[in-house]
């Protein structure tokens, strides 16, 4: 299964089938990354519309991660029990009724609740496209296809910023839900003529309740109590420990019984036996951390800082999105010729690079050269996400390939939660004070520059990545 090959083999092309089916579920797959970026930037508009309070309002994002969190689990079973068309089609569903019901919400208890179910389809549509998309590859170029799964990442920090500051600017708070139903309409027609009818595996098995009764409430607990560090000003509050501390306890139990089991849990941990995977899982951990804490970080600096508006905030972050662009093609193609390992140094190195004039900008610094960072950095992130992916997926059997991207999709979440929050109580931190426009430009220098170590630390793991790609002929 792993014995590299002697010579390099070139992988066919793409077929058009595979084609055609990366292109529906890529254009689903749009809707929730628009709507995760425009509902950040319309938090606070959506705050006064509904006349919420700050700590009302964040559980509109929170009530969608919680949600999020609790699904993903059961992504592998449930695509072996129901099948990869049925799974992407309820999801879809799920997504688009959830919009719907948010565009309709009346107070802010409501759109909690509608917020919630948009993330249980949220939470399946990712990890489903992924599982069909390798599975459907077969022998071909997993560098090049990741390109294409990657593509909606990079649309989303590009557009959505953008979206959601003329929605805020020009429009009411609910078109930041209607832009949702046309992408969902689209998908599913796309979906329903060009994606294989899969057949429920026969060995499916019966669902994991006692893995999935640890599971889910460990992660929302963790999401939760890291949702909650903005809010209480660092980790040492109740509110942030207790369920941060639970949901740790009850991971800790979920591993111990997982490893222990004799049928599949609903993660397979065994997949950490491959040092492929678990190299990669550290990564996509550090890279959901400088992903989502640059997506924290950037827009509050430029409007924080410099004074720039919702929407200008949105076009001076869009180089970064660009960036990510540039190297998307590249990036697949090197990873199928030389291996992951080379490209994710190479791109940690850039992303750094890109990251380090911020940790030096202040009120006055160019936004030219701001901007010409950003593409930097964009080139960066885009370099590193590709290769990690593939590098998740090489070693696995068609089997362990739903486990594969509903463990990666975990950890980058956690990933991400953890970097907002982290970053956040070191802003906080340096914000103790009298502020002043100075001590302000110096409280964001020092998170980037923590922002900078996460991504250096980076490197120790992309070593243990392969050098070479081994042939994926064994996937199915």
């Amino acid at each position: 299964m792993n014995q590299p090959h002697a010579k390099m083999e070139l992988a066919p092309s793409m077929s058009p089938a595979l084609m055609r089916m990366a292109a529906a579920l890529l254009i689903g797959t749009l809707a929730p990354l628009f709507d995760t970026t425009i509902t950040n930037v319309a938090i606070h508009t959506l705050g006064e519309a509904l006349h919420a309070s700050v700590s009302g309002i964040q559980w509109v994002m929170t009530s969608y991660l919680l949600a999020l969190g609790m699904v993903i689990p059961i992504t592998g079973w449930a695509m072996e029990r129901f099948g990869g068309k049925r799974m992407w089609m309820a999801a879809l569903t799920t997504f688009l009724a959830g919009s719907v019901l948010c565009s309709l919400a009346w107070n802010l208890g409501s759109l909690i609740a509608f917020r919630a179910i948009q993330g249980i389809g949220g939470g399946l549509m990712l990890p489903v496209m992924q599982t069909m998309l390798i599975r459907a590859a077969g022998s071909q170029k997993l560098g090049k296809l990741m390109a294409m799964i990657g593509l909606p990442t990079l649309l989303g920090p590009i557009l959505g910023p953008v979206l959601g500051g003329l929605i805020v600017d020009r429009l009411d708070w609910r078109w930041i839900f209607y832009v949702n139903i046309p992408i969902c309409l689209v998908a599913l027609a796309l979906a329903w003529r060009w994606l294989p009818r899969e057949s429920p595996r026969e060995r499916s098995g019966r669902l994991d309740f006692i893995g999935l009764l640890l599971l889910s409430p460990a992660l929302v607990l963790i999401i939760y109590g890291l949702a909650q560090v903005g809010s209480h000003h660092g980790f040492g509050h109740s509110a942030v420990l207790v369920p941060l501390l639970g949901g740790v306890a009850l991971l800790a139990v979920f591993i111990g019984y997982a490893l222990r089991t004799s049928g599949t849990p609903v993660i397979d941990l065994r997949l950490f036996r491959i040092g492929s995977f678990t190299a990669s899982s550290v990564l996509f951990f550090l890279s959901g951390l400088s992903t989502y804490g640059g997506m924290l970080l950037l827009p509050m600096y430029y409007q924080q800082v410099r004074g720039e508006g919702i929407l200008a905030s949105g076009l001076l972050l869009v180089p970064q999105g660009i960036g990510m662009l540039l190297t998307r093609t590249l990036a697949g193609k090197l990873t199928d010729q030389i291996g992951p390992r080379p490209v994710v140094i190479g791109g940690l190195l850039l992303t750094a690079l890109g990251t380090l004039p911020f940790t030096q900008a202040g009120a006055a610094s160019s936004l030219f050269a701001l901007g010409a960072a950003l593409v930097v950095r964009g080139a960066g992130l885009g370099a590193v996400f590709l290769p990690v992916m593939a590098a998740s997926y090489q070693g696995l059997s068609s089997e362990q390939i739903a486990h594969s991207s509903s463990a990666t999709r975990i950890i980058q979440q956690v990933g991400g939660a953890f970097g907002a929050s982290v970053l956040a109580v070191i802003l906080e931190n340096r914000l103790t004070g009298p502020i002043t426009p100075l001590t302000l430009a110096h409280a964001y220098d020092h998170t980037f520059l923590w922002s900078l170590g996460f991504t250096v630390v980076g490197l120790i793991p992309a070593a243990l990545l392969p050098a070479l790609k081994r042939s994926p002929s064994h996937i199915a």
